[in-house]
């Protein structure tokens, strides 16, 4: 699937970086950008905007400022925009769908706390069946000088991490950047260990060296897809979830694999993705699985 870069914006700083950062991919792509808010007419508001086609009015206004600097930077670059009213997670979630991926302003307040994730923000990653990429207020351009890499998260087989890889590969290719991906492995308990389990570590010599085998065997086919991405295959011992905050400050993209969980409260992301989104002082993809 081929689509636009579609950016989620209301009007606050942090879905205003989250717009640059889009049109930036956008260009790299070679693909249009899709500019949307969401929004549902709130009545009690300041007396002159308080009417729908007045409040309809201000709202586009707002977009077509935040556009007009998005057109003026980027004069070749094919711009639509959609006022959309509605509930705006399902909003949001409905332009994802046609989109290559949707791109998200959060609020964070430094590295510590990093982002934060409204319902509607959760309810976005959770549902949608494309890309997700969050962005800081305080995201700048000069985050993605050359040097800083691409960090992808992997685990289990193959599989298991195609997506999270192939979206990496693709935004490294056209960022000419380099790509670490990354394995955590810990010990599990000794009951955990069956003679069958046992006899494939003996075989790989020992368990971090079974761990480097299975990345290589994942990374492999993107290695060969991608021949002209420099690729960095980093293994260690701990939680993924630390093992990747650990490298953030080396990222100008994190990106994380998303098997949504679905409880009798909804949708609930994975624990390495929601605590990457939550600690992560970079932009953070999330991708679901296929």
């Amino acid at each position: 699937m081929t689509g636009p870069i579609t950016a989620g914006i209301d009007g606050a700083d942090e879905s205003l970086a989250a717009l640059a950062w889009a049109a930036r991919e956008a260009v790299r792509r070679d693909v249009p950008l899709r500019v949307v808010h969401a929004w549902k007419h709130q009545p009690d508001t300041a007396p002159e905007v308080a009417g729908l086609d007045a409040q309809l009015a201000w709202v586009r206004e707002g977009v077509e400022r935040a556009v007009a600097t998005v057109v003026a930077r980027y004069p070749r670059l094919t711009v639509t925009t959609d006022v959309l009213e509605g509930p705006p997670a399902e909003t949001l979630l409905a332009v994802a769908a046609e989109a290559e991926l949707l791109v998200l302003g959060s609020r964070g307040h430094g590295p510590v706390v990093g982002f934060l994730l409204g319902s509607v923000g959760q309810q976005v990653i959770a549902g949608a069946t494309r890309p997700v990429v969050l962005v800081r207020a305080d995201d700048k351009p000069s985050a993605e000088a050359a040097g800083r890499e691409i960090v992808v998260g992997q685990h289990g087989n193959p599989e298991n991490s195609a997506t999270a890889l192939r979206f990496g590969f693709e935004t490294a290719a056209a960022r000419h950047a380099s790509v670490r991906v990354v394995r955590a492995w810990t010990l599990p308990p000794v009951f955990a260990y069956s003679p069958a389990s046992l006899s494939l570590l003996d075989e790989a010599g020992g368990p971090e060296s079974f761990e480097k085998k299975a990345l290589a065997e994942a990374v492999q086919p993107w290695r060969d897809r991608y021949p002209d991405v420099p690729v960095v295959e980093h293994v260690e011992m701990g939680s993924a979830g630390q093992v990747l905050l650990s490298l953030a400050g080396r990222a100008q993209l994190m990106v994380v694999g998303r098997r949504a969980h679905r409880t009798a409260l909804g949708a609930r992301i994975g624990s390495v993705a929601h605590g990457v989104l939550h600690h992560a002082d970079c932009p953070v993809a999330v991708v679901p699985h296929d």
